[in-house]
């Protein structure tokens, strides 16, 4: 598909525009340093696997089947062909400016029931939603309204300017003559 000139063009200015304005910011270094830390990224919360609480494993009993165990657990995470008597679950919650959260359980069960349990101390629910609110922060908010000392720094306006309910001068007539728009022939 042909190209046309003034698309080949455009796209060659747009290039030219992006060199020049890196060119612009690689020179001032300082100016280039400041801009580069007041755009931060949007960091997203990582949450990978399931979540399990202290109240869902106080509620496996041994001698429970797969299918019972997988009700209060949902699906595990891994199962392996070579160790299909055991399922594990593991969570991990990955969030900018707050320590990593990884949790792991193993179901072992013998002969297609329960046997036990093995893993890592789980929070309740109550514990882990709580421990999710602790990012959030209340913003400080600027304070609104200049004090007298603040207000003391700016000059006074001055006693010339006009009032506000003072009527607009009058305008300047216009002219009557104008110039020709276009130049004469010759």
């Amino acid at each position: 598909m042909p190209v046309s000139m003034s698309s080949a063009a455009l796209w060659l200015a747009r290039w030219g525009a992006l060199v020049v304005f890196g060119a612009g910011l690689a020179g001032c270094s300082g100016t280039a340093h400041r801009v580069a830390n007041a755009v931060t990224p949007y960091r997203i919360d990582v949450v990978q696997g399931n979540f399990i609480s202290s109240e869902q494993v106080a509620a496996l009993q041994p001698g429970m089947g797969r299918q019972q165990v997988r009700e209060i657990l949902g699906t595990p995470l891994m199962s392996s062909l070579f160790h299909a008597d055991r399922w594990e679950y593991v969570f991990t919650l990955k969030r900018p400016g707050v320590e990593v959260q990884s949790r792991r359980l193993t179901v072992f069960f013998k002969e297609g029931v329960l046997e036990r349990t093995e893993g890592d101390e789980m929070p309740s629910e109550a514990d882990f939603v709580a421990s999710l609110s602790t990012k959030v922060s209340k913003p400080k908010v600027p304070q609104l309204e200049a004090t007298e000392a603040q207000l003391e720094r700016f000059p006074a306006r001055p006693a010339t300017a006009p009032a506000l309910d003072a009527q607009p001068p009058e305008p300047e007539a216009p002219a009557a003559h104008y110039p020709p728009l276009e130049s004469p022939r010759r």
